[in-house]
């Protein structure tokens, strides 16, 4: 359960980043000087249901 740091309400987790018109969409990774190398995988978004923060973050935290 993530916490809002701004108002400290419960968030809904697991949303997405969708980027309006294009199909690719965000992948982070750890060199950015390779197309495919060192992918993290794609970011999620946190969304405080009271105050509308965002929070992006990384599930797989073993990949860093």
């Amino acid at each position: 359960m993530r916490k809002c740091l701004r108002c400290g309400t419960e968030m809904k987790e697991n949303c997405a980043i969708k980027v309006e018109g294009a199909g690719y969409g965000i992948v982070m990774s750890l060199d950015e000087n390779k197309l495919f190398g060192g992918r993290i995988g794609k970011p999620k978004v946190a969304i405080c249901q009271k105050c509308g923060e965002v929070s992006i973050y990384v599930e797989d935290v073993e990949k860093l």
